[in-house]
């Protein structure tokens, strides 16, 4: 699966500190609570975009996140910073969330996987 064509990226190796960084945990997702309101880094939270909120990975991360229980995946970027729930690895946005057919359950077993970052403009 390629980053969304929104992204302008460099290959990991150059950009992101992180490359190689592998991750498995629960997942979670937020939205209308938080739609419009700005995130950690400074940008308005779209629950619409297809965007996460991370504990430790920079802004501008891209991550593959699959749904380890029907395969379903998507690519995402951390602009946020979270989950604040024990046991939780990332928050999705709504989006992310209904790409990765976690809607009905609120939560979902992922693999998370760096693939790069935004390039800084």
């Amino acid at each position: 699966m390629t980053p969304s064509p929104v992204y302008v990226t460099r290959t990991a190796a150059l950009s992101c500190p992180a490359a190689g960084f592998e991750q498995r945990g629960v997942a979670s997702y937020y939205g209308p609570g938080f739609h419009g309101r700005l995130t950690a880094s400074g940008e308005m939270f779209d629950m619409h975009d297809m965007t996460c909120a991370h504990r430790s990975l920079p802004f501008g991360t891209l991550l593959l996140v699959r749904n380890l229980d029907n395969g379903l995946e998507a690519t995402v970027r951390v602009n946020d910073r979270g989950p604040f729930v024990a046991g939780r690895i990332i928050d999705l946005s709504v989006e992310a969330a209904e790409r990765l057919g976690m809607i009905e359950s609120g939560t979902a077993r992922v693999l998370i996987r760096v693939t790069g970052a935004v390039r800084d403009e």
